[in-house]
């Protein structure tokens, strides 16, 4: 029987990501992705779904982060009635994120609809909390390392991809072919998440891009936080860190956690403005097999910072003019409370606003990080004077030298290798370099082309 591979999104893009297989009539979708970023790329979500949602069988989810998972309760809400199958940190990830996705997506309608900055009467959110919370009826934790029988035939296995709590790589083995998919890699060596975990063979695989043609600065993460937040108070400023609500959030209160216990700022008071991030802090005690921290590191690191939940007390950090840390949602700032604060505090000189992860194209992030002074944010133009830092040693993404070391963990060469989830820029370079230094058949994906798996 035809195996078929064809992916839906992060092809030539870094999210939306969808990887479609089929076999003998029957449809397995690898991740559930939204599109970040540019507008072209963001209609896509409200754009009908290639397959019908009904005709899928079941979907693989191999992490929480939106750009994983985001879609799936527009894909629940258009006819997906399937298991979703991901690990038991994944599941109660998406607990938090899909409905902290929805519930933002809700606000931002309604704050449109009410300032009457929108072109739709009335703007409608891409999906509210009661479709989040059918999807979350669906998911099926499955462990670690541990065979799964799939619908429609496959067989399939998670293995630990680093990254953020519950990453997996997954392994299919359907019509008597082997498919493994990287999901996003995690880093090696890192302080908080273990290394992505080896794969010895397969028939083909599926590969991320994402910083396939970069490498990351090997200086020590705690020193390079450290040195933005001391030159930031000198100047009396306060530091805004968009961060990943998943992952980056934690590690950045470890790395502040250990600035203060060596007592370099120690008066600076933090705040941790997403409760979102809160309740994904929460959750390391829960999964200490995810990742390195121990439970006492855990509770300490977790300690010190001040947690707002409340909108008020989130106005609160904007009228205190005190020199401070404030850590808000979204990564890429894209939404989130983190906008509130980039427009509060981005138009002063004294502040800085610092980014900690990737920033896709198109994304205010991205947009700040090229040199850009003008936001448009809540419908109105407004003027960055901030100093723009930004750390890429925090990066939870493998890089490119990062990634070649993951696939030279496979005894054989796969009959194909297939590059996706990265800017085209990125993906090709990584295409090259896997031929050039592992001899292997590479190919990056393009959008929506049917790979015939022989």
């Amino acid at each position: 029987m035809t195996l078929t591979l064809t992916s839906l999104g992060a092809a030539g893009t870094v999210t939306g990501s969808k990887h479609l297989l089929e076999a003998d009539g029957r449809r397995i979708l690898v991740d559930c992705g939204m599109f970040q970023g540019l507008k072209v790329l963001r209609e896509r979500n409200w754009a009908p779904l290639a397959v019908p949602p009904e005709s899928i069988d079941a979907v693989v989810l191999t992490h929480a982060h939106l750009d994983h998972s985001g879609y799936l309760p527009k894909l629940v809400r258009d006819g997906f009635a399937g298991p979703v199958h991901c690990s038991s940190a994944t599941a109660d990830l998406c607990d938090i994120l899909l409905k902290d996705s929805a519930r933002i997506a809700e606000n931002d309608a309604e704050y449109a609809n009410r300032r009457g900055h929108t072109k739709h009467k009335p703007a409608l959110p891409l999906y509210n909390v009661r479709d989040a919370e059918r999807a979350l009826k669906q998911l099926k934790p499955i462990a670690f390392e541990t065979e799964t029988s799939v619908e429609g035939g496959a067989k399939m296995q998670l293995r630990r991809a680093g990254h953020i709590l519950g990453a997996a790589t997954v392994e299919f083995n359907w019509q008597g072919r082997s498919i493994v998919f990287s999901g996003d890699l995690g880093r090696y060596d890192d302080v908080f998440m273990p290394d992505p975990a080896p794969v010895n063979a397969a028939d083909y695989v599926v590969v991320e891009s994402t910083y396939g043609d970069r490498i990351h600065p090997k200086n020590d993460p705690m020193e390079a936080l450290g040195a933005v937040v001391e030159r930031t108070v000198r100047r009396g400023g306060t530091v805004v860190i968009p961060a990943f609500a998943v992952g980056r959030t934690q590690v950045l209160l470890y790395h502040l956690w250990m600035l203060k216990r060596a007592g370099r700022i120690s008066s600076v008071p933090i705040f941790l403005d997403s409760p979102m991030a809160i309740n994904a802090t929460e959750l390391l005690c829960r999964h200490l097999d995810d990742h390195r921290f121990s439970a006492e590191t855990c509770e300490q690191s977790c300690a010190i910072a001040t947690y707002v939940r409340d909108v008020e007390d989130s106005k609160a950090i904007v009228s205190n003019p005190m020199p401070k840390i404030v850590i808000a949602g979204s990564g890429m700032a894209t939404g989130g409370r983190v906008v509130h604060h980039i427009k509060a505090f981005g138009p002063e000189a004294k502040n800085t606003i610092l980014f900690a992860g990737y920033q896709a194209v198109g994304t205010r992030g991205a947009r700040l990080l090229a040199g850009e002074t003008e936001l448009k944010m809540f419908g109105q133009w407004v003027s960055i004077r901030a100093e723009i830092a930004n750390l890429p040693e925090l990066s939870a993404h493998a890089d490119a030298g990062e990634i070649i070391r993951w696939l030279r963990g496979f005894e054989k060469p796969p009959r194909r290798t297939f590059i996706v989830h990265g800017e085209p820029a990125a993906s090709d370079a990584l295409r090259v370099r896997i031929a050039r230094e592992l001899g292997w058949d590479a190919a990056v994906v393009d959008d929506q082309r049917r790979y015939e798996l022989a």
